[in-house]
Protein backbone atom coordinates (compact mmCIF):
# COMPACT_ATOMS: atom_id res chain seq x y z
CA UNK A 1 0.00 0.00 0.00
CA UNK A 2 0.93 3.56 -0.82
CA UNK A 3 3.01 5.31 2.18
CA UNK A 4 0.42 7.96 2.09
CA UNK A 5 -2.38 5.79 2.56
CA UNK A 6 -3.91 5.11 5.78
CA UNK A 7 -6.08 1.90 7.00
CA UNK A 8 -9.43 2.51 7.21
CA UNK A 9 -9.96 -0.22 10.54
CA UNK A 10 -6.57 -0.59 12.55
CA UNK A 11 -7.06 -2.76 15.72
CA UNK A 12 -4.66 -2.86 18.27
CA UNK A 13 -4.34 -5.94 21.27
CA UNK A 14 -8.28 -5.80 21.06
CA UNK A 15 -9.67 -7.78 24.00
CA UNK A 16 -13.64 -8.36 24.61
CA UNK A 17 -15.02 -10.16 27.42
CA UNK A 18 -18.96 -11.06 28.02
CA UNK A 19 -20.56 -11.31 31.29
CA UNK A 20 -19.04 -10.11 34.86
CA UNK A 21 -17.38 -11.89 37.56
CA UNK A 22 -17.48 -15.67 37.43
CA UNK A 23 -19.15 -15.46 34.27
CA UNK A 24 -17.01 -13.29 32.57
CA UNK A 25 -15.69 -14.91 29.40
CA UNK A 26 -12.95 -13.50 26.87
CA UNK A 27 -14.39 -13.90 23.31
CA UNK A 28 -11.42 -11.61 21.62
CA UNK A 29 -7.75 -11.74 22.78
CA UNK A 30 -5.38 -9.23 21.79
CA UNK A 31 -6.59 -9.00 18.04
CA UNK A 32 -4.39 -7.06 15.93
CA UNK A 33 -5.14 -5.97 12.20
CA UNK A 34 -5.33 -3.21 9.66
CA UNK A 35 -7.60 -3.16 6.49
CA UNK A 36 -7.42 -1.25 3.83
CA UNK A 37 -9.57 0.83 1.40
CA UNK A 38 -10.81 -0.85 -1.65
CA UNK A 39 -9.47 -4.46 0.05
CA UNK A 40 -12.06 -7.18 0.29
CA UNK A 41 -11.46 -9.47 3.62
CA UNK A 42 -12.98 -12.37 4.73
CA UNK A 43 -12.78 -13.61 8.08
CA UNK A 44 -13.63 -17.26 9.34
CA UNK A 45 -13.85 -19.42 12.00
CA UNK A 46 -15.75 -21.66 13.95
CA UNK A 47 -18.93 -20.53 15.28
CA UNK A 48 -18.38 -18.46 18.90
CA UNK A 49 -14.82 -17.41 17.80
CA UNK A 50 -15.30 -13.78 18.75
CA UNK A 51 -16.30 -13.11 14.45
CA UNK A 52 -19.58 -11.27 15.22
CA UNK A 53 -18.46 -9.65 17.78
CA UNK A 54 -15.03 -7.72 16.26
CA UNK A 55 -17.25 -7.15 13.19
CA UNK A 56 -20.37 -5.05 15.76
CA UNK A 57 -16.48 -3.44 17.29
CA UNK A 58 -15.47 -2.43 13.63
CA UNK A 59 -19.07 -1.02 12.85
CA UNK A 60 -18.93 1.19 15.95
CA UNK A 61 -21.86 -0.77 17.49
CA UNK A 62 -20.10 -1.62 20.35
CA UNK A 63 -17.76 -0.10 22.71
CA UNK A 64 -14.13 -1.39 22.66
CA UNK A 65 -12.94 -2.71 26.35
CA UNK A 66 -9.10 -3.15 25.92
CA UNK A 67 -7.02 -2.28 22.69
CA UNK A 68 -6.88 0.49 20.62
CA UNK A 69 -9.73 0.25 17.98
CA UNK A 70 -9.52 3.00 14.72
CA UNK A 71 -12.18 3.59 12.46
CA UNK A 72 -11.42 6.27 9.64
CA UNK A 73 -8.64 7.42 11.48
CA UNK A 74 -10.88 8.02 14.68
CA UNK A 75 -10.15 6.25 17.94
CA UNK A 76 -13.06 4.48 19.52
CA UNK A 77 -11.47 3.04 22.64
CA UNK A 78 -13.16 5.77 25.06
CA UNK A 79 -15.48 7.10 22.40
CA UNK A 80 -18.73 9.18 23.14
CA UNK A 81 -22.22 7.69 21.69
CA UNK A 82 -22.33 10.89 19.73
CA UNK A 83 -18.86 10.06 18.22
CA UNK A 84 -19.80 6.41 17.14
CA UNK A 85 -22.76 7.77 15.66
CA UNK A 86 -20.91 9.69 13.12
CA UNK A 87 -18.52 6.66 12.31
CA UNK A 88 -21.56 4.98 11.94
CA UNK A 89 -22.72 7.40 8.64
CA UNK A 90 -19.16 6.08 6.87
CA UNK A 91 -20.34 2.31 7.45
CA UNK A 92 -22.75 -0.03 5.22
CA UNK A 93 -24.01 -3.08 6.62
CA UNK A 94 -25.11 -5.96 5.35
CA UNK A 95 -26.65 -9.08 7.44
CA UNK A 96 -27.86 -12.59 6.91
CA UNK A 97 -31.29 -11.38 7.52
CA UNK A 98 -31.64 -8.45 4.61
CA UNK A 99 -33.83 -6.60 7.29
CA UNK A 100 -35.56 -5.35 4.92
CA UNK A 101 -39.56 -3.25 5.90
CA UNK A 102 -42.15 -4.81 4.67
CA UNK A 103 -44.16 -2.18 4.27
CA UNK A 104 -41.91 -0.16 1.69
CA UNK A 105 -40.83 -1.03 -1.92
CA UNK A 106 -37.45 -1.97 -2.84
CA UNK A 107 -36.36 1.61 -4.08
CA UNK A 108 -38.07 3.17 -0.40
CA UNK A 109 -36.04 0.75 1.55
CA UNK A 110 -32.74 1.74 -0.25
CA UNK A 111 -33.61 5.67 -0.32
CA UNK A 112 -34.23 4.94 3.56
CA UNK A 113 -30.93 4.80 4.36
CA UNK A 114 -30.68 8.36 2.52
CA UNK A 115 -33.07 9.82 5.26
CA UNK A 116 -30.36 11.15 7.36
CA UNK A 117 -28.48 13.22 4.51
CA UNK A 118 -29.45 16.71 3.54
CA UNK A 119 -30.12 15.41 -0.02
CA UNK A 120 -33.44 16.87 -2.51
CA UNK A 121 -35.98 14.48 -2.83
CA UNK A 122 -35.55 14.12 -6.64
CA UNK A 123 -32.09 13.10 -6.22
CA UNK A 124 -32.47 10.88 -3.05
CA UNK A 125 -34.49 8.78 -5.67
CA UNK A 126 -32.59 8.88 -8.12
CA UNK A 127 -29.31 7.54 -6.39
CA UNK A 128 -31.99 4.98 -5.28
CA UNK A 129 -32.65 3.57 -8.61
CA UNK A 130 -29.66 3.88 -10.37
CA UNK A 131 -27.96 1.62 -7.28
CA UNK A 132 -30.88 -0.96 -7.73
CA UNK A 133 -30.76 -0.87 -11.40
CA UNK A 134 -27.04 -1.56 -10.55
CA UNK A 135 -27.83 -4.92 -8.61
CA UNK A 136 -29.87 -6.04 -11.54
CA UNK A 137 -33.20 -5.08 -9.95
CA UNK A 138 -34.14 -2.04 -12.26
CA UNK A 139 -36.90 -3.79 -13.05
CA UNK A 140 -38.22 -4.50 -9.66
CA UNK A 141 -38.23 -0.66 -8.18
CA UNK A 142 -41.66 -0.78 -6.68
CA UNK A 143 -41.77 -4.19 -5.90
CA UNK A 144 -42.12 -4.93 -1.89
CA UNK A 145 -40.18 -7.35 -0.70
CA UNK A 146 -42.69 -10.34 -0.13
CA UNK A 147 -42.45 -10.09 -3.55
CA UNK A 148 -38.59 -10.63 -4.15
CA UNK A 149 -37.03 -13.64 -3.88
CA UNK A 150 -34.47 -14.33 -1.18
CA UNK A 151 -31.42 -13.42 -3.75
CA UNK A 152 -33.14 -10.31 -4.90
CA UNK A 153 -33.92 -9.67 -1.14
CA UNK A 154 -30.51 -9.46 -0.07
CA UNK A 155 -29.56 -7.39 -3.83
CA UNK A 156 -31.87 -4.76 -2.07
CA UNK A 157 -30.07 -5.14 1.16
CA UNK A 158 -26.68 -4.64 -0.70
CA UNK A 159 -28.04 -1.51 -2.76
CA UNK A 160 -29.11 -0.11 0.73
CA UNK A 161 -25.65 -0.67 2.46
CA UNK A 162 -24.17 1.21 -0.99
CA UNK A 163 -26.34 3.91 -1.70
CA UNK A 164 -24.52 5.97 0.89
CA UNK A 165 -20.77 5.66 -0.72
CA UNK A 166 -19.85 4.29 2.34
CA UNK A 167 -16.03 3.79 3.07
CA UNK A 168 -17.12 0.34 4.72
CA UNK A 169 -18.82 -1.75 4.24
CA UNK A 170 -19.48 -5.01 6.95
CA UNK A 171 -21.32 -8.16 5.92
CA UNK A 172 -22.18 -10.18 8.54
CA UNK A 173 -22.72 -14.13 6.98
CA UNK A 174 -24.09 -12.34 3.88
CA UNK A 175 -24.99 -15.83 2.26
CA UNK A 176 -25.93 -17.99 5.17
CA UNK A 177 -29.60 -17.83 3.69
CA UNK A 178 -28.76 -18.41 0.30
CA UNK A 179 -28.62 -21.10 -1.76
CA UNK A 180 -25.10 -21.92 -4.15
CA UNK A 181 -25.45 -20.30 -7.19
CA UNK A 182 -27.70 -17.33 -5.44
CA UNK A 183 -24.94 -16.29 -2.43
CA UNK A 184 -22.04 -16.61 -5.08
CA UNK A 185 -24.06 -13.88 -7.18
CA UNK A 186 -24.78 -11.51 -4.39
CA UNK A 187 -21.09 -11.62 -2.60
CA UNK A 188 -19.72 -11.37 -6.48
CA UNK A 189 -21.92 -8.11 -7.25
CA UNK A 190 -21.05 -7.06 -3.74
CA UNK A 191 -17.26 -7.32 -4.67
CA UNK A 192 -17.87 -5.57 -8.33
CA UNK A 193 -19.84 -2.49 -6.51
CA UNK A 194 -17.47 -2.32 -3.30
CA UNK A 195 -14.27 -2.17 -5.73
CA UNK A 196 -15.77 0.39 -7.87
CA UNK A 197 -16.91 2.56 -5.13
CA UNK A 198 -13.40 1.93 -3.95
CA UNK A 199 -14.71 1.39 0.16
CA UNK A 200 -13.44 -1.74 1.74
CA UNK A 201 -15.06 -4.66 2.75
CA UNK A 202 -15.34 -6.81 5.71
CA UNK A 203 -17.10 -10.18 5.40
CA UNK A 204 -17.48 -12.71 8.47
CA UNK A 205 -18.69 -16.26 7.23
CA UNK A 206 -18.46 -19.46 7.58
CA UNK A 207 -19.20 -20.05 3.72
CA UNK A 208 -16.18 -21.63 2.03
CA UNK A 209 -17.64 -21.49 -1.54
CA UNK A 210 -17.38 -17.39 -1.07
CA UNK A 211 -13.59 -17.35 0.20
CA UNK A 212 -12.00 -17.11 -3.13
CA UNK A 213 -13.46 -13.21 -3.66
CA UNK A 214 -10.97 -12.33 -0.84
CA UNK A 215 -8.06 -10.38 -1.20
CA UNK A 216 -7.38 -11.54 2.56
CA UNK A 217 -8.10 -14.37 4.68
CA UNK A 218 -8.01 -14.59 8.20
CA UNK A 219 -8.79 -16.92 10.52
CA UNK A 220 -10.58 -16.17 13.95
CA UNK A 221 -10.47 -18.81 16.47
CA UNK A 222 -10.49 -19.00 20.27
CA UNK A 223 -10.49 -15.30 19.95
CA UNK A 224 -7.28 -14.99 18.13
CA UNK A 225 -6.87 -13.79 15.18
CA UNK A 226 -4.63 -15.70 12.11
CA UNK A 227 -3.60 -15.59 8.37
CA UNK A 228 -4.79 -18.02 5.88
CA UNK A 229 -2.08 -19.43 3.11
CA UNK A 230 -3.01 -19.52 -0.18
CA UNK A 231 -6.00 -21.72 -0.72
CA UNK A 232 -5.94 -24.19 -3.75
CA UNK A 233 -8.54 -24.37 -6.05
CA UNK A 234 -10.62 -27.11 -6.05
CA UNK A 235 -10.24 -27.79 -9.95
CA UNK A 236 -6.85 -27.46 -9.70
CA UNK A 237 -4.79 -29.47 -12.45
CA UNK A 238 -8.19 -29.07 -14.57
CA UNK A 239 -8.66 -26.18 -16.16
CA UNK A 240 -5.55 -26.21 -17.92
CA UNK A 241 -6.00 -29.59 -19.42
CA UNK A 242 -9.30 -28.38 -20.66
CA UNK A 243 -7.92 -25.25 -22.48
CA UNK A 244 -4.63 -27.15 -23.76
CA UNK A 245 -7.69 -29.50 -25.91
CA UNK A 246 -8.42 -26.08 -27.61
CA UNK A 247 -5.52 -23.87 -27.90
CA UNK A 248 -7.52 -22.00 -31.22
CA UNK A 249 -7.85 -18.17 -30.21
CA UNK A 250 -11.03 -18.07 -31.79
CA UNK A 251 -12.86 -20.67 -29.40
CA UNK A 252 -10.89 -18.80 -26.61
CA UNK A 253 -12.30 -15.89 -27.13
CA UNK A 254 -15.88 -17.00 -27.59
CA UNK A 255 -15.34 -18.99 -24.27
CA UNK A 256 -14.42 -15.58 -22.52
CA UNK A 257 -16.64 -13.72 -24.39
CA UNK A 258 -20.09 -15.38 -23.18
CA UNK A 259 -18.06 -14.59 -19.27
CA UNK A 260 -19.68 -11.42 -17.35
CA UNK A 261 -16.69 -9.69 -15.14
CA UNK A 262 -17.78 -12.21 -11.78
CA UNK A 263 -16.92 -15.40 -13.88
CA UNK A 264 -14.34 -13.51 -15.83
CA UNK A 265 -12.43 -13.04 -12.76
CA UNK A 266 -13.13 -16.22 -11.24
CA UNK A 267 -11.73 -18.24 -14.19
CA UNK A 268 -8.84 -16.38 -13.87
CA UNK A 269 -7.79 -17.01 -10.28
CA UNK A 270 -8.19 -20.65 -10.40
CA UNK A 271 -6.20 -20.13 -13.81
CA UNK A 272 -3.73 -18.20 -11.59
CA UNK A 273 -3.57 -21.11 -9.12
CA UNK A 274 -2.57 -23.75 -11.89
CA UNK A 275 -0.34 -21.26 -13.78
CA UNK A 276 1.35 -21.06 -10.43
CA UNK A 277 1.78 -24.45 -9.88
CA UNK A 278 2.93 -25.18 -13.70
CA UNK A 279 5.31 -22.71 -13.64
CA UNK A 280 7.19 -24.37 -10.51
CA UNK A 281 7.31 -27.63 -11.42
CA UNK A 282 7.06 -28.18 -15.57
CA UNK A 283 9.94 -29.54 -17.70
CA UNK A 284 8.87 -27.76 -21.02
CA UNK A 285 10.78 -30.09 -23.37
CA UNK A 286 8.81 -29.20 -27.23
CA UNK A 287 7.40 -25.98 -26.20
CA UNK A 288 5.20 -25.35 -29.59
CA UNK A 289 2.24 -26.25 -28.34
CA UNK A 290 2.17 -24.16 -25.00
CA UNK A 291 3.84 -20.92 -27.18
CA UNK A 292 0.43 -21.28 -29.04
CA UNK A 293 -1.41 -21.41 -25.59
CA UNK A 294 -0.02 -19.23 -23.77
CA UNK A 295 0.25 -16.40 -26.35
CA UNK A 296 -3.48 -17.08 -27.14
CA UNK A 297 -4.46 -16.49 -23.54
CA UNK A 298 -2.40 -13.67 -22.74
CA UNK A 299 -4.17 -12.05 -25.67
CA UNK A 300 -7.83 -12.89 -25.60
CA UNK A 301 -7.23 -12.22 -21.66
CA UNK A 302 -5.75 -8.99 -22.18
CA UNK A 303 -7.99 -7.80 -24.82
CA UNK A 304 -11.19 -8.95 -22.34
CA UNK A 305 -9.69 -6.83 -19.58
CA UNK A 306 -9.46 -3.94 -21.98
CA UNK A 307 -13.06 -4.60 -23.20
CA UNK A 308 -14.76 -4.64 -19.15
CA UNK A 309 -12.79 -1.26 -18.95
CA UNK A 310 -14.38 0.29 -22.04
CA UNK A 311 -11.08 1.32 -23.40
CA UNK A 312 -10.95 2.28 -27.47
CA UNK A 313 -7.15 0.84 -27.69
CA UNK A 314 -4.65 -1.49 -25.54
CA UNK A 315 -1.60 -3.01 -25.82
CA UNK A 316 0.84 -5.06 -23.16
CA UNK A 317 4.17 -4.04 -23.10
CA UNK A 318 6.90 -6.22 -22.29
CA UNK A 319 10.19 -5.83 -19.98
CA UNK A 320 13.01 -7.61 -21.27
CA UNK A 321 16.62 -7.12 -20.69
CA UNK A 322 15.69 -3.78 -18.81
CA UNK A 323 14.01 -2.23 -22.11
CA UNK A 324 10.48 -2.30 -22.99
CA UNK A 325 9.74 -3.81 -25.89
CA UNK A 326 6.53 -3.47 -27.87
CA UNK A 327 4.72 -7.43 -28.25
CA UNK A 328 3.14 -8.45 -31.52
CA UNK A 329 -0.29 -8.10 -29.53
CA UNK A 330 -3.64 -6.57 -30.90
CA UNK A 331 -4.67 -3.12 -29.56
CA UNK A 332 -4.94 0.42 -31.68
CA UNK A 333 -2.78 2.75 -29.15
CA UNK A 334 -3.33 5.76 -31.61
CA UNK A 335 -0.50 7.53 -31.83
CA UNK A 336 0.89 7.26 -28.14
CA UNK A 337 4.54 5.84 -27.74
CA UNK A 338 6.17 3.69 -25.55
CA UNK A 339 7.35 6.53 -23.15
CA UNK A 340 4.45 6.59 -20.69
CA UNK A 341 4.60 3.09 -20.21
CA UNK A 342 8.74 3.20 -19.86
CA UNK A 343 7.63 5.83 -16.98
CA UNK A 344 5.01 3.63 -15.62
CA UNK A 345 7.64 0.56 -16.20
CA UNK A 346 10.64 3.08 -14.07
CA UNK A 347 8.50 3.77 -11.22
CA UNK A 348 6.63 1.05 -10.48
CA UNK A 349 3.05 2.52 -10.19
CA UNK A 350 -0.17 3.14 -12.40
CA UNK A 351 0.01 6.18 -14.41
CA UNK A 352 -3.47 7.68 -15.50
CA UNK A 353 -3.31 11.14 -17.82
CA UNK A 354 -6.07 12.28 -19.74
CA UNK A 355 -6.08 15.82 -21.56
CA UNK A 356 -3.90 16.97 -24.46
CA UNK A 357 -0.71 16.63 -24.87
CA UNK A 358 -0.97 12.52 -25.09
CA UNK A 359 -0.77 12.20 -29.02
CA UNK A 360 -3.01 12.16 -31.94
CA UNK A 361 -6.44 11.30 -31.02
CA UNK A 362 -5.75 10.00 -27.55
CA UNK A 363 -7.81 11.65 -24.94
CA UNK A 364 -7.09 9.09 -21.76
CA UNK A 365 -4.07 7.04 -21.33
CA UNK A 366 -3.87 4.23 -18.21
CA UNK A 367 -0.72 2.25 -17.58
CA UNK A 368 -0.77 -0.29 -15.30
CA UNK A 369 2.71 -2.42 -14.14
CA UNK A 370 2.41 -5.67 -14.52
CA UNK A 371 4.44 -7.94 -11.82
CA UNK A 372 5.95 -11.83 -11.63
CA UNK A 373 5.27 -13.32 -8.59
CA UNK A 374 8.93 -11.99 -7.34
CA UNK A 375 7.14 -8.84 -7.43
CA UNK A 376 9.45 -7.76 -10.46
CA UNK A 377 7.57 -5.23 -13.39
CA UNK A 378 7.61 -7.38 -16.17
CA UNK A 379 5.36 -5.89 -18.84
CA UNK A 380 3.07 -2.79 -19.07
CA UNK A 381 -0.44 -2.57 -19.80
CA UNK A 382 -1.70 0.59 -21.40
CA UNK A 383 -5.19 1.09 -21.89
CA UNK A 384 -6.46 4.08 -24.06
CA UNK A 385 -9.08 6.19 -24.59
CA UNK A 386 -12.27 5.60 -22.29
CA UNK A 387 -15.23 5.12 -24.31
CA UNK A 388 -17.42 7.15 -21.74
CA UNK A 389 -16.77 9.67 -19.22
CA UNK A 390 -12.91 12.48 -19.62
CA UNK A 391 -11.23 9.32 -18.81
CA UNK A 392 -10.03 6.14 -16.97
CA UNK A 393 -10.66 6.62 -13.01
CA UNK A 394 -9.71 5.24 -9.61
CA UNK A 395 -12.33 2.67 -9.97
CA UNK A 396 -10.49 1.23 -13.26
CA UNK A 397 -7.68 1.13 -11.51
CA UNK A 398 -9.02 -1.07 -8.65
CA UNK A 399 -11.14 -3.08 -11.08
CA UNK A 400 -7.60 -3.80 -12.98
CA UNK A 401 -5.84 -4.98 -10.00
CA UNK A 402 -8.28 -7.75 -9.29
CA UNK A 403 -6.91 -8.69 -12.99
CA UNK A 404 -2.74 -7.77 -13.00
CA UNK A 405 -2.00 -10.81 -10.43
CA UNK A 406 -2.85 -13.62 -13.24
CA UNK A 407 -2.12 -11.49 -16.08
CA UNK A 408 0.91 -11.29 -14.81
CA UNK A 409 1.32 -15.14 -14.46
CA UNK A 410 0.12 -16.14 -17.96
CA UNK A 411 3.03 -13.06 -19.05
CA UNK A 412 5.51 -14.90 -17.32
CA UNK A 413 4.33 -18.56 -18.70
CA UNK A 414 4.59 -16.88 -22.45
CA UNK A 415 8.41 -16.05 -21.29
CA UNK A 416 9.05 -19.17 -19.84
CA UNK A 417 8.27 -21.40 -22.52
CA UNK A 418 9.82 -19.02 -25.07
CA UNK A 419 13.48 -19.78 -23.62
CA UNK A 420 15.36 -22.15 -25.07
CA UNK A 421 16.05 -25.06 -23.28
Amino acid sequence: MPASQAPVISMRNVSHFYGTGALRRQVLDEVTCDIWPGEIVIITGPSGSGKTTMLTLAGALRSVQQGSMKILGEELHGASTGTRVQIRENIGFIFQLHNLLECLTARQNVELALGVEPLPRNEARARSMAMLEAVGLGDRLDYSPSKLSGGQRQRVAVARALVRQPKIVLADEPTAALDKHTGRDVVELLRQLARREGCAVLIVTHDNRILDIADRLMLLEDGKLGSFGALMSPHAGHLLTALARMPDRDHLQVLLGRMNEGEFLELLKTMATEFEQLLNVMDMGDRDSMQVLFRNLLEVVFGKIANLLAAEGAGLLTVRDGWLQWPHLGGNLGATSPDLAGRSAERGEILNLSGDGLGSGVRSVLCVPIRSRHDEVRGVAQLVNKRVGDGFTAADERVFRDFAGPLGLILEGCERVSQPN
